[in-house]
């Protein structure tokens, strides 16, 4: 038989008016109550029946996501992957809203998470830029207690509620790994491409592929990086003129996006020797890889973090356990071979 908010109330010690209240996040609880109420949930393995707790207080789940703006493939994907989300969510009284802001701007990252009424907003899921007055921004959501999780792009020293995304340093090792096995005993330059090193996922990113190369291949030497701020346009003449004034050049590894201008200069040579090495899975990125440009991907699962990150902030708002492992973004890695 389940449990009952009876049971959870016998358990812990507490009226039923209490249980109601730590389960509804009420104030007027002390800390040590809470926990208490807390404990006894997960020892009998109390489920809440939030559907109809919801239902019988009218209460609706509302939902911002802040994403950069502009032609990069990857946000237009996870914004799809929110879109789809947020047409199929109303019949659990889930609201969702998207705030787009430019790219790599900390300032207007800020006034777009200030810009947020804590009243009316149970939860924020954001694409972060490391900046001062991000990190305020996040610290009066904090206060107010709106959850608060940093998608795809992490904000280190700040307390929010969870990181969605995937291990970037991993990452980055990953790609210095398929690099230096595919370059073997070829020595050379590598070609280092990021959007911004204001982003938490580019600085791991380089810092894990920097970590890997230089220990395990001293005979490749990694160039500094080029910040082309995700656009296509100054990728593919970055990409050209480093290619023009180098000839050492074994190997690129585009961090970030603006894919499409790799491939324009890629294209553009009478013969392409070096490795490369690129993230996210796009329809540009797909073809490149089946024609050969582009040796290897480094993915993620757009719609498995956006999932994730709702299941994650409805779960903060519930006093609900997750299950473990599930909210794991796993790196996935592919070659012409394993495209479907």
């Amino acid at each position: 038989m389940r449990p009952t908010v009876q049971d959870v109330a016998k358990q812990a010690g507490v009226s039923l008016a209490t249980v109601d209240r730590v389960l509804n996040n009420r104030p007027g609880v002390r800390e040590r109550t809470i926990a208490r109420v807390e404990q006894a949930i997960a020892a009998l393995g109390y489920v809440r029946d939030l559907s109809a707790a919801n239902l019988a207080k009218r209460q609706a789940y509302r939902f911002a996501f802040v994403i950069p703006q502009g032609a990069n493939s990857f946000m237009r994907g996870l914004e799809a992957e929110i879109e789809a989300v947020r047409r199929h969510s109303a019949h659990d009284r889930t609201e969702i809203t998207i705030i787009r802001v430019p790219a790599f701007d900390g300032p207007a990252l800020a006034a777009a998470l200030n810009g947020i009424d804590p009243e009316r907003c149970s939860g924020v899921a954001v694409v972060a830029t490391e900046a001062p007055v991000v990190r305020d921004a996040l610290a009066r959501l904090r206060r107010h207690h709106v959850p608060v999780v940093t998608l795809v792009s992490d904000f280190p020293n700040v307390q929010c509620d969870a990181y969605v995304g995937i291990d970037n340093v991993a990452a980055g090792r990953t790609a210095a790994r398929l690099m230096g096995k595919f370059l073997g005993e070829r020595s050379g330059s590598i070609l280092m491409i990021a959007g911004s090193m204001l982003v938490r996922d580019h600085v791991e990113r380089r810092m894990g592929f920097e970590q890997v190369i230089r220990s395990d291949y001293p005979h490749l030497a990694v160039l500094p990086v080029i910040e082309a701020r995700d656009d296509s346009g100054l990728v593919r003449q970055h990409v050209a003129d480093s290619l023009m004034a180098r000839d050492d050049v074994v190997g690129i590894y585009s961090m970030g996006a603006g894919n499409r201008g790799l491939i324009e200069a890629l294209t553009g040579l009478p013969h392409k020797t070096q490795v490369v090495i690129a993230h996210e899975l796009t329809d540009h990125t797909r073809r490149a890889l089946a024609d050969g440009t582009v040796d290897a991907i480094i993915h993620q699962d757009a719609g498995h973090e956006v999932r994730s990150a709702l299941r994650i902030l409805k779960a903060r708002i519930d006093r609900t356990a997750l299950l473990a492992g599930q909210e794991t973004i796993r790196i996935e890695i592919y070659l012409n071979e394993n495209l479907s």
